[in-house]
């Protein structure tokens, strides 16, 4: 069920096409559809959200199909959440709840089980008034609650809001242990000269059949919403002693609950450090602009909008319109699935990661022998010869790096340097 009505703004609205993709939300989440009612209304109901004559045509649907669930593709209050409930007589969800639902079926690590910990918590605290609506009638209520029953509806209420914000405290605090770990872990790579590359995209784009078809990494990708919760990392060789990382992401969605970009920023954080990201989109999606907005817009919240990004169309060998897809500079069509197009990805990636970068020969005397320490530190290094007077080394290094070796670079008129 979805409404769209004039009062909202537009990316809330639903439409046939945020009902579709609801639909495979909750086959996601291991439900079947029976129907989909879209409502035109200037502004929500205040108690049921949708109008009366909505709810009845709904009810009938749900009785003439024995469902026990009702989805809406809207953001529920909870007070509109218990009068659905009671006017339909069967459980209700919102977009919000089905997508943590999902969430926590697929979290693995215990790095993810403890994010969607934190969004469900996020999303279940400011909800507890309504929640506890039934209680705060039966006791203090403008003089009329039976004597002995005043105030421990507010007192539950309050107990909980504590317990709550104590396990919000302590899972925030977990998390920011695991920011501390992948801290050290990118601080090392840096170290080490690793450059990262990021997966990201709209969910079931095709990230990790991506992965799968760059680096081999073996992971199971199906054709589902939210495959993938837990990042993945695997190594890549883009040429003889350059290797990158290359991490798969969880796939964004339109309406995506804030609190779950929240919760997830622990991964998701790593798009900002990242080298270069790859922006995979569904070539195929009838709503591949709108896909692409989303994404856009969710690099830009995560404060990556700086970082390179390469837009790999994927799915090319299924476009009903190949033409009609993009080419030139950091963009490209692509099949994962059948390898269309990578190599120039590849290339792609490797353009971006050697801007700025030199590659050389540079004599070093054996005195001073502590710079090819540096150089394998910080550098590539794809050659070393041992000789009389010192070493030669073929290197490719970085601008930051230049001006310390500079001086070692062998003349183009073939004379030693120093």
């Amino acid at each position: 069920m979805g409404l769209a009505a004039d009062s909202m703004e537009e990316r809330e609205r639903s439409t046939d096409v945020t009902l579709d993709e609801l639909e495979a939300l909750l086959e996601t989440a291991g439900g079947v559809s029976c129907g989909k009612v879209l409502q035109n209304k200037r502004a929500p109901d205040p108690r049921s959200f949708i109008g009366e004559g909505k709810v009845r045509e709904v009810k009938d649907l749900l009785e003439a199909n024995d469902c026990t669930l009702a989805v809406f593709d809207n953001e529920l209050s909870p007070s509109q959440l218990r009068a659905l409930e009671e006017d339909l007589g069967v459980h209700v969800l919102d977009r919000s709840q089905l997508i943590l639902d999902i969430f926590a079926s697929r979290a693995q690590t215990s790095e993810g089980r403890l994010q969607v910990e934190l969004a469900q918590y996020n999303y279940l605290l400011p909800r507890l008034t309504g929640m506890w609506t039934h209680l705060v009638r039966q006791t203090a209520s403008g003089g009329k609650s039976p004597i002995g029953t005043r105030g421990p509806g507010e007192t539950q209420l309050e107990t909980d809001r504590r317990h709550i914000r104590r396990k919000i405290q302590k899972l925030e605090d977990e998390l920011e242990s695991v920011r501390r770990v992948r801290g050290t872990q990118r601080r090392q790579r840096e170290k080490n000269g690793v450059p990262v590359i990021a997966l990201v995209g709209y969910t079931n784009a095709g990230k990790s059949t991506l992965l799968n078809c760059l680096t081999g990494a073996g992971i199971e990708a199906r054709d589902r919403l939210f495959d993938t919760l837990d990042t993945t990392t695997r190594k890549l060789t883009l040429s003889p002693g350059t290797d990158v990382l290359v991490s798969d992401t969880v796939g964004f969605i339109r309406k995506l609950p804030h609190h779950l970009v929240e919760a997830f920023k622990a991964t998701l954080e790593e798009l900002s450090f990242a080298d270069v990201l790859i922006h995979v989109i569904d070539s195929s999606s009838p709503e591949r602009e709108t896909q692409i907005d989303v994404v856009r817009r969710l690099i830009a919240e995560l404060g990556a909008s700086a970082t390179p990004c390469i837009e790999a169309y994927n799915k090319a060998d299924l476009c009903p319109d190949p033409a009609g897809i993009p080419r030139g500079e950091n963009t490209v069509a692509i099949s994962a699935k059948t390898g269309e197009g990578t190599d120039r990805l590849l290339e792609m990636i490797g353009q971006i990661l050697s801007r700025g970068k030199k590659r050389v020969t540079l004599l070093l005397p054996y005195s001073a022998g502590g710079l090819l320490d540096l150089l394998h530190r910080e550098a590539e290094v794809h050659g070393l010869d041992y000789g009389d007077t010192g070493i030669r080394a073929d290197v490719t290094v970085k601008p930051e790096l230049w001006g310390q070796v500079r001086d070692y670079a062998e003349r183009p008129d073939g004379r030693t340097p120093r």
